[in-house]
């Protein structure tokens, strides 16, 4: 597991590392490039491999309306969305709202 710093090169002995991510500190929605250069025992360096990943946000946010049970007729009332989330960094932009048949 590595927490990878833009810049910072991470040496290993294994073949595979895991880009370690965390609910506080994701990677964030977008390109990033990763770059793999090999060294052999002879202290030879290989030319640089590129990989680009495209993290995408594919969790879809959580709405809830809030509204009051009951009202008198003739009175006016407010529907709420505010308790609505999107997982971070997301967050809501927009809020449709529909009177159902």
């Amino acid at each position: 597991m590595a927490t990878f710093i833009p810049g910072q090169p991470i040496s290993t002995q294994a073949p595979t590392v895991e880009v370690t991510v965390t609910p506080t500190a994701p990677l964030p929605p977008g390109r990033h490039r990763f770059q793999l250069i090999v060294v052999d025992d002879s202290g030879n360096q290989s030319e640089p491999a590129l990989a680009e990943v495209i993290v995408i946000d594919n969790q879809r946010p959580t709405a809830v309306l809030d509204a009051p049970r009951t009202v008198s007729f003739g009175s006016s009332f407010t529907l709420s969305g505010t308790r609505s989330f999107d997982l971070p960094p997301g967050k809501i932009v927009t809020y449709n709202w529909v009177r159902l048949p």
